[in-house]
């Protein structure tokens, strides 16, 4: 039985590529759209049944020729800004692509008469937590734009749904990590923020030092502990999701995580066992709004999409980021 097509924003990023190969592999036709400014067209390039257009979400005259030229069955979201530091610096920039673009999205959508929306949340429209492992109704009191943008998207969602009949996951992540297990694909951004790659970075000599922002924090070894989780389960947990949605499923909000945590000095001491090098380490004072634990409950995802993370391990997560920065920056080792 041929299988839908389906569209995937920023589908040429860390997580939609990976959401892109998914698809792909189970045999969905894929439509990319991408404006390529953090994106990156090689990742993509020799995946099957995939036609990438480079474009943004905010062109509407554009999503309207896409919408008539394909027959969308439903969207992955992708297409975000997501440096928080950025955002508190940027909040237009944050608001104009996250909130604005989206809802361009969304109107080209209901006009077309696409309503099944897969949607790249965050576990940062939480705010600080009052509770560990965070569930799906704990409240949501971001703390930065970023997560706000993230949040207002998931209200806009919710009105689609009772307005136009829209149906949507949200699916709210935790931290994002490693690569896809085959090596086709990894993570590679510009400017890099998240402590796995950086650590890498510090072993292959591309930075002179790894720094652990806080070290007495209220943790066993005094660093900010957070919920690592493997990005070709994200990956998968969106085909749950997008094959929920067709099969007549309501709307409905996911944690993605693995239900436990490891903190900072655990990443970089399990990177220098995976890498067999050492690198420098420089400690420095906390940074602002950095909670000492966030680890999120997954059960609802296990239960209702019968999601369950296949490479959960801190060693497998290391070291398939490892295999892919190293053949990514043709490092011998």
């Amino acid at each position: 039985m041929t299988k839908p097509t389906i569209l995937v924003t920023g589908g040429a990023g860390y997580i939609g590529s990976h959401a892109v190969l998914a698809l792909s592999r189970s045999g969905y036709p894929v439509v990319v759209l991408d404006n390529l400014v953090y994106g990156h067209k090689e990742l993509i390039a020799g995946i099957p049944q995939v036609e990438l257009i480079i474009g943004d979400i905010g062109d509407r005259p554009l999503l309207n020729q896409l919408f008539h030229d394909h027959s969308i069955a439903a969207v992955m979201h992708f297409s975000a800004y997501a440096y928080v530091g950025e955002s508190v610096h940027s909040p237009i920039k944050y608001y104009r692509n996250n909130v604005v673009g989206t809802l361009t999205l969304l109107e080209a959508m209901e006009a077309a008469g696409v309503d099944k929306f897969v949607f790249s949340s965050t576990c940062a429209t939480y705010g600080i937590p009052n509770q560990v492992p965070i569930p799906e109704d704990h409240p949501q009191n971001p703390i930065n734009p970023y997560g706000a943008t993230k949040l207002m998207v998931e209200r806009i969602l919710s009105d689609f749904d009772h307005a136009y009949g829209l149906q949507s996951v949200s699916f709210r992540y935790f931290n994002a990590a490693g690569a896809d297990p085959d090596g086709q694909l990894g993570e590679d951004h510009d400017p890099e923020t998240h402590v796995i790659p950086l650590t890498l970075y510090a072993a292959l000599g591309r930075i002179p030092a790894v720094s652990i922002f806080g070290t007495d924090y209220p943790t066993e070894d005094g660093t900010c502990i957070r919920d690592y989780i493997h990005v070709s389960d994200l990956a998968t947990a969106h085909i749950l999701g997008l094959e929920y949605l067709l099969a007549g499923g309501r709307s409905d909000r996911f944690n993605l995580g693995n239900g436990s945590g490891f903190s900072v000095r655990q990443v970089i001491d399990t990177a220098k066992r995976v890498t067999g090098l050492e690198f420098s380490v420089v400690e420095s004072d906390r940074r602002p709004g950095d909670p000492p634990v966030l680890v999120g409950s997954a059960i609802k995802a296990k239960k209702i999409l019968n999601w369950t993370p296949q490479y959960p391990g801190l060693d497998k997560i290391v070291t398939d980021a490892w295999n892919w920065h190293r053949r990514r920056h043709a490092i011998d080792s």
